[in-house]
């Protein structure tokens, strides 16, 4: 399907994130590129499918008039039909601009009408009726399709079937062929914690880094089976859906149900599992509730050592061997809670504990972070199974990507992963990009051998009314080890001391409070004082770890959890700090009366 290819790893030398589709047609042929449930079963389509199904979709859309460098947003939940929309975007020319589907009308509005779009490809009837709330003030937006029925509006199901009656092949090899590796392929807003979001451009040449860097990073595990249930509005999953391509994995897609994601684990039996760490501290406080903390750290502690030995072949001595067939039965939990051929996870998009990630290596499911953000193609720094580092984000320098320190501590990266400028906006584009560096926003420390460390953010630092500075994230993490509170927020800059909101997860503390006769509602509980004992006894113990500068000492509890809807979480559940403190201002200055 593409003109001049004829080798069986073509896919290699893609040069126009464009082309991956039909290359990876020619690498791979009939192995299973997607699966998807339909009707409650688990369902496949090849790698030639699947192109056929782009290459149809793409004719569709030259025939609905979308002309080269045109805008396409996308506003649907993760699914197969989402990617078959984007590659035959790309494929005719277009640019694939993402819209989280928990977007409101007006952060629709704003997306729409700033990246100049003029279609939009919804889900379903429901959000087709949020882009029509606000399609007056749309002028350049000319078609609405759904994917799913939506009354007598046109579908993506139209647009494949006009595409397979009239192929327009020879037009959209040319369009392709076009493309040069500095054009954008897709705009990316950024979720953002401050201000409306901006346009990420990255180009076709960022695209084809990414491939490179999934395949020199040697992430074996993205050729078998990947879960993906991350919203493909975020960069994190749009890396793993064309990498995942790139190396002929299968990729799984999620039901849509986030609360089957475990179930789904054991029936897809995953290989890679990206995922925020959410997911991961989820499952962590599932598993070892019931453990008690010595307990726990002697069997990771026992778990680390012995794998190590067996990564090192060095030899396990037969005591330390029968030690570890006892706790064993305990990490087999875990990995049969990831479907048991787990080989690696990636966590990304928010920082994780240490704690954590120590536990889930010492169980055989190695979980490693990797760094970067929307402007760098999701990709900066990562850790490897045969190079890494717990506690770190990874080391740079794989595909050319290189990392750097400011003066004043500050992440700055420079390579082929890093973006071509904000949309339309020249001014923050010069403020992020200074001298070829991409200027992160993030501050960290890089040692020796090139293992990067996140200390904070140049922003969220609290400069407390001594003069000291605190990375609050530091303090939130323990706390939120917890497996009973689900958000910690503090603040603190220009005040004598650091305080803290608080939210208690209800799947959990509503079974602890049954238990012991206390009311069941969360309101309720805030006030009760043995939560309160409850709670204190935690915030003690995480304040042991810190100096008393960075020690919390007073909180409130919220009576209810953080929530996108109220503004408080982005999309990829990172809390946004600003609006917090805005809107729970009266409790933060409450507990300094």
């Amino acid at each position: 399907m593409t003109a001049g290819v004829t080798s069986p790893n073509a896919v290699r030398a893609v040069r126009r994130i464009a082309d991956l589709p039909f290359l990876a047609e020619q690498a791979y042929g009939d192995a299973v590129a997607w699966r998807f449930k339909q009707d409650g079963q688990w369902r496949e389509q090849t790698y030639a499918e699947v192109a056929e199904v782009v290459l149809d979709l793409a004719s569709g859309f030259v025939h609905a008039g979308l002309q080269p460098g045109d805008r396409v947003c996308v506003l649907a939940n993760t699914r197969p039909e989402w990617t078959a929309v984007e590659l035959a975007v790309l494929a005719a020319g277009g640019i694939v601009v993402p819209i989280y589907p928990s977007s409101v009308p007006e952060e629709i509005a704003w997306v729409v009408g700033d990246s100049g779009a003029s279609i939009v490809v919804a889900e379903n009837g429901e959000q087709c009726a949020k882009v029509e709330a606000v399609r007056s003030g749309l002028p350049e937006l000319r078609t609405v399709f759904s994917i799913d029925p939506a009354g007598d509006r046109p579908r993506v199901a139209d647009l494949q079937d006009t595409g397979r009656t009239s192929p327009l092949a020879g037009v959209l090899d040319s369009r392709r062929a076009a493309i040069r590796p500095e054009d954008p392929s897709l705009i990316i807003y950024t979720s953002g914690t401050t201000g409306p979001p901006k346009g990420c451009v990255l180009t076709s040449a960022n695209w084809v880094a990414l491939c490179r860097v999934a395949e020199e990073a040697r992430i074996d595990a993205m050729t078998g089976v990947v879960y993906l249930f991350l919203p493909l509005a975020h960069v994190f999953a749009q890396i793993i859906m064309f990498g995942t391509m790139y190396r002929g994995g299968a990729l799984a897609y999620f039901g849509g149900d986030m609360k089957a994601i475990v179930p789904e684990l054991a029936e897809v039996r995953p290989t890679f599992l990206p995922s925020v760490p959410r997911i991961f501290e989820k499952i962590y406080t599932f598993v070892t509730s019931s453990v008690p903390a010595e307990q726990l750290d002697q069997a990771v502690a026992l778990g680390l050592e012995v794998r190590r030995r067996r990564a090192a072949d060095e030899p396990v001595p037969a005591e330390m061997a029968a030690a570890f067939e006892q706790v064993d039965a305990l990490f087999a939990n875990v990995r049969a809670a990831f479907g048991g051929r787990l080989v690696q996870a990636l966590s990304g998009a928010a920082p994780i504990s240490r704690e954590v990630l120590r536990f889930f290596h010492a169980a055989g499911v190695p979980v490693l972070e990797g760094y970067g953000m929307t402007e760098s193609t999701a990709v900066g720094t990562i850790n490897t199974l045969d190079r890494f580092r717990l506690g770190s984000v990874g080391a740079s320098g794989v595909a050319g990507l290189e990392m750097s320190l400011g003066e004043d501590g500050e992440l700055l990266m420079r390579g082929p992963h890093v973006f071509a400028g904000y949309w339309r906006n020249d001014e923050a584009t010069a403020e992020t990009l200074r001298d070829g560096w991409l200027h992160t926003g993030d501050l960290g420390e890089i040692d020796a051998e090139g293992f990067v460390t996140i200390t904070g953010r140049k922003k969220d630092i609290i400069i407390t009314a001594g003069g000291k500075n605190i990375a609050p994230a530091n303090v939130e993490n323990v706390l939120r080890q917890s497996r009973w509170i689900s958000h910690a927020v503090l603040f603190g800059d220009r005040r004598p001391y650091c305080v803290a909101l608080i939210t208690l997860d209800a799947d959990e503390i509503t079974p602890w409070a049954t238990a012991r006769g206390l009311p069941s509602d969360i309101e309720s509980l805030v006030g009760h004082p043995d939560v309160r004992t409850l709670v204190q006894g935690i915030v003690d113990e995480a304040n042991s770890h810190f100096a008393s500068v960075s020690q919390v000492k007073r909180f409130v509890l919220l009576t209810r959890d953080l929530s996108q809807e109220e503004g408080e979480l982005t999309p990829t559940l990172k809390v946004k700090r600003n609006v917090v403190h805005r809107l729970h201002s009266a409790l933060y200055e409450g507990l300094y009366a």
